[in-house]
Formats: C-alpha cells, structure tokens, sequence
C-alpha cells in the first residue's frame, strides 16, 4: 500500500466518524460499518481501511472487537474532533513553522516533560495510552505515513505523562508540525524501513526510561532521538 493510499484511507475514515458525529447520524458507543461497506465506500483496499482504522483505535477513537456479540465491531467510543482539535487547527499554520524552531521546541519541551514525568502521579492507565502506540508502530508492515501518525501521538502521550496541561496543550498543537516533517522526511528516505527500525530502537529505550522513572536518562534519549531525525530530515 503506498504513503498517499495509506493518509487517504486515514484521512477518510477519521472525516467519516467526524462527521457522523455532528450531524447525529452516528452517535458514541455506535458500531461504523464493516471493511468491505467502507472500502466500497471510499473506494479504498479493505487493507487501507484496515490500517486506517487501526491507527483510530490506538489513538482511542474506536474500540475494535472481534465476535458476533453487542460489543463486536468496530465501535466509537470517543470524538475525534474533541481530541484531536487543537492539533487539526494548528495543521494549516504549521506548514509555515521553521523546521529549526519546531525541533527546538520539542527538545525544549519534552526533555523537560520526560524529566518531570519521573516524579509525577500518573497512572498506569495514562502509560499504557503510550505502550500501545509502542506496540503498534512495532508492526513493520505499517505503510511510513501510519507510523508517523502514531510516532508523533506517542511523543505527545509520553509529554503528557508530567502532567502539566500547559505543557500537554504545547505537544498537541506541535503535533501536526512534527507529524509533517517527519513525513516530509521519510519521503525523501530511500530507506525507509532501517529508518524506522532505529527509531522504533530510539522509542522502546525512551520508553523504558520513563517506565522505569528515570527522567535524567528519558530526557537525554529523547534529545538524542530528536536530534538524529532531524540531521536527516536537513
């Protein structure tokens, strides 16, 4: 499945479920279609719709469950536009954002959540939210747009982590400017898939680090692991 197929069906099913929502023909806790029904009606591979709706589950806007029961299916269970807002109005601006000032912004802003997490209150709840975008960018069939999508998410659960709700507001509008270069750069790699297996290496350490609630050590992978994405996204 190519990069523009996989953000098409992506970008289909989450407009899909977004507007269902508002104009009520769809509520929360109701089923969306099968594959084959939304592949037909996007014009879409089931596989697409597959990966699209993967990423919607990881991201907590669906629950998916296999059987035949009430609870079967793929179910809503959150509104995209409510979690995903702040990133989505950014989108447009973000274009405009120096790629310079971006990455200093996230090494400012995530070392210091990374470092602060050691010692706040979260749950394991809120860590299991970043365990399974982990978990899902492990999936070395993802098409290199999906990954990114959930590359980014991942940064933003794990800033969240510190529990400062300034800061989390920062890592959510940052999203979609970190999410573009991140894409933008894996576009030009010829290789992609050595790419993504050292960053999936980059993510599961930073992760462990802050598991374990070291912040000094998650602080400096993470300056680390911005900082050698970005000498190849320049």
């Amino acid at each position: 499945m190519s990069e523009s197929t996989a953000t098409r069906a992506y970008d289909a099913v989450l407009r899909h479920v977004e507007e269902s929502l508002r104009s009520g023909a769809i509520k929360l806790g109701d089923r969306l279609p099968g594959e084959r029904a939304l592949a037909e009606q996007f014009g879409i591979s089931r596989a697409s719709v597959r990966h699209a709706i993967r990423s919607l589950e990881v991201m907590g806007v669906v629950r998916s469950a296999t059987g035949s029961g009430p609870n079967s299916g793929t179910i809503v269970v959150s509104n995209p536009s409510s979690a995903l807002g702040g990133a989505l109005r950014m989108h447009v601006a973000s274009h405009q954002l120096p790629l310079k000032d971006v990455v200093e912004a996230r090494i400012m802003t995530e070392t210091w959540a990374l470092e602060h997490a050691a010692a706040a209150p979260w749950t394991l709840e809120q860590i299991d939210d970043a365990r399974r975008l982990l978990e899902a960018m492990d999936d070395e069939g993802l098409p290199s747009e999906i990954f990114t999508l959930l590359d980014s998410q991942f940064h933003v659960a794990l800033s969240a982590l510190a529990g400062n709700v300034v800061v989390s507001t920062m890592m959510e509008s940052m999203r979609e400017a970190i999410r573009d270069y991140i894409s933008d750069a894996a576009a030009r790699q010829g290789s992609w898939e050595e790419v993504a297996q050292v960053l999936r290496a980059h993510h599961h350490r930073i992760f462990e680090a802050v598991e374990a609630r070291d912040g000094a050590l998650a602080a400096r992978l993470v300056r680390e692991h911005i900082d050698w994405f970005y000498g190849r996204a320049v």
